[in-house]
């Protein structure tokens, strides 16, 4: 018995180990696979926050959009059960919220968006995010950085995504015509789907509503307009969202210009 059993282990031995191998690689491919893809992106993005604390501002934010069985089951934790839902997190109420533990902070390229004089950024849903605390900067104060005109678009498939930053955006816009200074973020919102509603409720939301366009941007217009309202500056483009957007401004950026505008493409990627 133990000779047919060495003879085993010595023809067939091995052969089982590579199976043995190649099948655990396969296992652990497909729960990666499966937490980057099948639970959907909000498993990436859980993990961003918006906006570290400033001079004027003690806390931040975490948004977290509701996709898929994960995100669902942590909004339960989080949220008590209700008819309706709710985008503000009850913190009035008697309730034993789990414990998060919160990594960082971390610097982004979008940092360097402020170091331009001119700056394109460029959001794809909820590729939004990163920009959220470049916004809250300029909210708090803007006058130390070298920013001096930004160029805001931000490309949603439904109305509702829009409401994520419409109060931050309405602040900024609303900051800046009370200074005088109109011109500073040139905001565009693109709504490539519509079910009917094209535009964002509230009166609170007209001055966006304004700038709300159905369909998506042309963006070959677009940086032909930049280039020709910025002549010979260098601009820093800044982009997160979906890869085909993301090759498109990338491409841009690389072509000449006959008002001699220089583009500087940066990207930002949750994966």
């Amino acid at each position: 018995m133990a000779v047919s059993w060495r003879n085993w282990l010595a023809n067939e031995g091995v052969k089982h180990l590579c199976l043995f191998i190649w099948l655990s690689l396969n296992v652990l491919l497909f729960w990666k696979t499966f937490l980057l893809y099948n639970q959907g992106p909000e498993y990436h993005y859980l993990h961003q926050m918006l906006g570290c604390p400033t001079e004027t501002k003690a806390t931040f934010g975490v948004h977290l959009k509701i996709v898929g069985d994960w995100t669902e089951r942590f909004r339960d934790l989080l949220l008590p059960p209700s008819n309706q839902d709710s985008e503000i997190l009850p913190f009035i109420q008697s309730r034993k919220y789990p414990k998060l533990y919160i990594d960082g902070p971390f610097g982004s390229p979008f940092e360097e968006s402020l170091n331009y004089e001119v700056s394109l950024c460029v959001a794809g849903g909820i590729g939004v995010t990163p920009f959220a605390s470049i916004l809250n900067t300029l909210l708090d104060d803007w006058k130390p950085y070298k920013l001096r005109r930004l160029y805001f678009i931000w490309v949603c498939r439904d109305i509702q995504s829009f409401r994520w930053f419409a109060d931050l955006l309405c602040m900024l816009h609303n900051k800046f015509w009370k200074e005088n200074r109109p011109d500073y973020v040139n905001i565009q919102l693109y709504l490539s789907q519509t079910d009917g509603i094209q535009k964002i409720i509230g009166e609170k939301y007209q001055a966006l509503n304004s700038r709300l366009f159905i369909g998506r941007p042309r963006w070959k217009l677009l940086f032909d307009e930049i280039a020709k309202c910025n002549r010979g500056k260098t601009v820093g483009v800044f982009c997160c969202g979906p890869n085909s957007i993301s090759k498109t401004l990338h491409k841009l950026s690389n072509q000449n210009n006959p008002y001699g505008t220089r583009f500087e493409y940066n990207k930002e990627s949750f994966s």
